[in-house]
């Protein structure tokens, strides 16, 4: 493969071999459509029976049978009238056929199987031998919950085996440390049927989440941010206004109360305006940087929940920065080296970062739009960040710029978003007085660093496969007895800890210390301090730490100025 490009063209052409081996295996089936995706490829599909996971290693040895057949790809252009004939008994076919606006539309063909298509594929199905089938879910005809209920099956593929063998190697190691498995085996959260896509947070994930929104106002604090708090629910108007409503009422939440409507705010933006919108604002108030912790809300289908990956509701550590136009460029640039920070302090320095520009639906003029892309190209530059562009990936009120971070497993996930926003100042009318008297509008940033506190948190658990950094534990120390004669010395070095800001605590079972090592390992407990005969003696403690190492003869004392400076994220 030379380029993404290539790639995708690959998986693409493999979503047709998919397809082709449903037909041959399921006649009776009935093909929507089948994209590459950013892993790997879908195909989504209507069966008269539900198919099952056991169902996808017949359809697997039903696509490597169809691979070695080397089934020239062909692509012709055929007139409509004859495609709405092929597809005469396929009404999401038929669909798509009445919107294409030609009077011809693109038709894939390997043997006797053909499907709709724009074009793109490898030259025979012998290129696609190195595929794999990940999984088979629910789904709904584009996407719409009031649609038709639909099947997918999903897959990835590579141009070689090896590559092939690379991933599922990786896949194997996220599989075995699933930050869901994680939650469970740590007591960190949890989730039920009561409240589908909605994650329960047991006390040490609440402590997790807390010392995280702690750290994150440190540095919000140090970057001149004042917090505020607005409601979780607003007028209906108010997002018609906003804008949201057009974009995002599909994903909201709505009631009514005494006649009028409202919605659960899926954003935060609107708040952040009305507080800005109470006081009438001078140039010497700008920027002014309003940062709040907020809970929102979006309505997910239930086939693509994931975890903390993907629910229903979640916090972000929103920003929002009201500034002059001639401010913009200091304020990105500081935004962008707060969010460098942030995530160094977490442990990530492989950064890929986007320039998100104009997507197909969006407010304003290009001429805004460009003007907005260039302020954060130059951002980037003076923070000597390298980027690349990411056609069409902008939010429909501005152009943003995302990182990307690289995990321990390799993989990239996308968290923190600097989006520069002139429409929403616009749409509320918004203004400043500037040092001339005149009336302005001001810019509005929208920034993010952890995006959402429970994807991020599913991405620590991940990268560091449960063991949290010491700052970040949310139990730093547990002290071990060998026998219940140690307990009172126990207690006495545990209280000590939990005075100098140390979370620790005593096992209190009588179980051998082999046990009590074994189920602080699964735990992830950074620190056990062993307590024996001699330990007592001496009035010293053994550290073992969670690679088996061991120190002997340490004093309290050491042990507190060693844990100051391991919390030093969190204080400094």
């Amino acid at each position: 493969m030379k380029s993404d490009n290539d790639l995708k063209i690959l998986r693409h052409s493999a979503a047709h071999l998919l397809a082709h081996a449903l037909k041959e295996l399921h006649p009776e089936v009935k093909l929507t459509i089948g994209p590459a995706t950013e892993e790997g490829f879908f195909y989504d599909f209507l069966p008269t029976t539900n198919l099952k996971e056991q169902d996808l290693e017949p359809i697997a040895q039903r696509m490597r049978e169809i691979a070695e057949r080397d089934l020239p790809i062909e692509h012709t252009e055929i007139s409509k009238e004859k495609a709405r004939e092929l597809y005469k008994d396929n009404p999401f076919k038929l669909e798509l056929i009445d919107e294409i606006s030609s009077d011809t539309v693109g038709l894939a063909t390997q043997g006797d199987f053909y499907d709709l298509c724009r074009g793109g594929h490898v030259k025979s199905t012998g290129k696609l031998k190195n595929f794999k089938l990940l999984g088979i879910s629910g789904s709904y005809w584009r996407a719409n919950r009031e649609g038709q209920a639909l099947q997918r099956i999903s897959g990835t593929a590579f141009p070689t085996a090896k590559e092939l063998r690379s991933y599922e190697k990786h896949r194997e190691q996220a599989l075995k440390y699933d930050h869901r498995k994680l939650g469970k085996q740590l007591d960190l959260f949890s989730f039920h049927e009561e409240g589908v896509g909605f994650p329960f947070f047991h006390p040490k994930g609440k402590k997790v989440l807390n010392i995280m929104t702690d750290y994150m106002r440190h540095v919000l604090h140090d970057f001149g941010y004042q917090e505020i708090s607005t409601p979780m629910m607003l007028s209906e108007d108010l997002w018609k206004q906003s804008g949201h409503y057009d974009h995002y009422k599909d994903n909201m939440y709505f009631c009514e109360i005494e006649d009028k409507n409202y919605a659960v705010k899926p954003m935060n933006c609107p708040g952040a305006i009305l507080v800005y919108r109470e006081h009438p604002r001078s140039f010497r108030d700008l920027p002014l940087r309003l940062s709040e912790f907020g809970l929102v809300h979006r309505y997910e289908l239930s086939g693509v929940l994931h975890g903390l990956f993907r629910v229903r509701a979640f916090t972000q550590d929103d920003g929002h920065i009201f500034c002059t136009p001639d401010q913009i460029l200091d304020e990105v640039y500081e935004s962008i080296k707060a969010t460098e920070k942030v995530f160094h302090d977490f442990g990530f320095h492989d950064l890929d970062v986007y320039v998100a520009t104009r997507p197909e639906k969006a407010m304003g003029s290009p001429e805004l739009w460009d003007k907005a892309t260039q302020a954060l190209k130059d951002a980037l530059t003076k923070a000597n960040v390298p980027f690349k562009i990411a056609e069409g990936e902008g939010a429909f009120y501005g152009p943003k710029i995302e990182f990307h971070i690289k995990d321990s497993m390799g993989r990239t996930w996308q968290c923190a978003t600097i989006q520069l926003d002139f429409f929403l100042p616009e749409r509320f009318d918004l203004t400043y007085v500037a040092s001339g008297g005149q009336k302005k509008q001001p810019v509005m940033i929208h920034r993010a660093i952890y995006g959402s506190f429970e994807r991020f948190l599913g991405i620590l658990l991940e990268h560091y496969k449960g063991a949290l950094p010491f700052w970040l534990a949310p139990v730093q120390a547990r002290v071990l007895t060998i026998t219940d004669e140690q307990k009172t010395y126990a207690h006495k070095i545990c209280d000590s800890l939990i005075k100098h800001g140390i979370r620790a605590e005593v096992d209190e079972s009588s179980d051998q210390i082999s046990a009590q090592i074994k189920v602080a390992q699964l735990q992830k407990v950074p620190w056990m301090l062993v307590i024996g005969p001699k330990e007592v003696e001496n009035n010293t403690i053994t550290l073992r730490k969670l690679d088996g190492k061991q120190e002997f003869g340490l004093s309290l004392e050491q042990l507190i100025e060693r844990a100051d400076k391991l919390n030093r994220p969190i204080t400094r």
